[in-house]
């Protein structure tokens, strides 16, 4: 497991790199100054000229992506344009804002989205599972800005039981939580009834029906946990779809979070802002995906068998080969 994981961590530099390429070209070849967010529309030209060279805006486009990698080699992510301090820590300052908006999000989406899918495929055609279907369709339709726009319409502006903006507390949860979780319940319902349905019709659940076993834990303990593989990789997705996705619910609801900043950075030109903010999200979501393989191996026996299993014929194989290529060397040895 170890030697995978490692294995793993080496296949994420390749997709860090292009990520990073990608980033930096589009941004350099985006129309806007740097030098003119920052100096303002009063600046005259030699000011400009003067700013350019000091930002290193005037050097070629490889000479500038050449030293953008090797400090983000060196674990630097560069300069902010505005505040001149390290982008990495401006980051790392923003990124727990952000973490709270995609983990409650998250535990909304299980707790609603398992038991509403595990029950519409237990009752599958009944109302109940046609209700939580046209729930689930409408949830996928509307988009994320959508629901925030209505929870803040009838919550905050029309009961004004929650606060409509601000990240201070519990109560300036709830709203943005809602707001990102519920497509994702949508989402996740309709994935845990599809597993459950495919789960449910196995001859192994008519076999423990047929020896008595309580219905509880025939779903609970057979059927839900062969089908938490498809379950566990939307989930992992959404995770990291909600990690990228979160400058439009941080900007509507002006959360201070990594969203919200790195937006603030592509209207302000900020180029290093923008390539670590990129860099360190991207980065986080290769680790969810590392995670979600070794849940994997937890969760389903048979893929840690066939891990072991390919470990061993690897093993034999190597074993193999050195004693053929021993053979041959002491039989060419006998002969002379």
């Amino acid at each position: 497991m170890i030697k995978y994981v490692f294995n793993r961590l080496l296949s994420t530099i390749p997709v860090l790199f292009g990520v990073v390429t990608l980033v930096f070209f589009m941004l350099h070849f985006a129309p806007g100054d740097p030098a003119r967010t920052v100096l303002g529309e009063s600046a005259t030209q030699p000011e400009m000229d003067r700013k350019r060279e000091e930002m290193g805006l005037n050097d070629p486009l490889l000479v500038q992506y050449g030293r953008f990698l090797s400090e983000v080699v060196r674990g630097n992510l560069g300069t902010s344009y505005l505040t001149d301090g390290p982008v990495l820590d401006e980051v790392l300052q923003r990124f727990p804002a952000t973490l709270l908006l995609t983990i409650f999000p998250v535990f909304v989406m299980v707790v609603i989205g398992i038991p509403t899918g595990i029950i519409s495929a237990i009752e599958q055609y009944s109302w109940w599972d046609k209700l939580c279907m046209v729930i689930a369709l409408a949830g996928l339709s509307l988009p994320t800005f959508c629901w925030g726009l209505l929870l803040t319409l009838v919550f905050s502006l029309t009961l004004r039981w929650l606060p409509p903006s601000g990240f201070y507390g519990p109560r300036y949860w709830i709203l943005p939580s809602l707001s990102i979780g519920l497509p994702a319940v949508a989402l996740l319902t309709r994935m845990t009834r599809s597993a459950m349905l495919e789960v449910i019709r196995q001859d192994y659940i008519r076999t423990a029906r047929a020896k008595g076993q309580v219905e509880r834990k025939i779903i609970l303990h057979h059927a839900l946990r062969n089908a938490l593989i498809p379950i566990i990789t939307v989930i992992g997705l959404q995770i990291g779809v909600q990690l990228g996705g979160a400058m439009v619910t941080e900007s509507l609801y002006a959360i201070p979070g990594l969203g919200n900043f790195m937006l603030e950075a592509i209207k302000g030109r900020n180029y290093p802002v923008v390539q670590g903010g990129v860099l360190f999200i991207a980065f986080t979501f290769c680790i969810l995906n590392i995670l979600v393989d070794i849940a994997y191996a937890f969760v389903d026996p048979r893929i840690k068998a066939q891990y072991k299993a390919g470990r061993r014929s690897k093993s034999v194989s190597i074993f193999t080969g050195l004693s053929s290529r021993l053979s041959a060397r002491f039989g060419h040895e006998r002969k002379n």
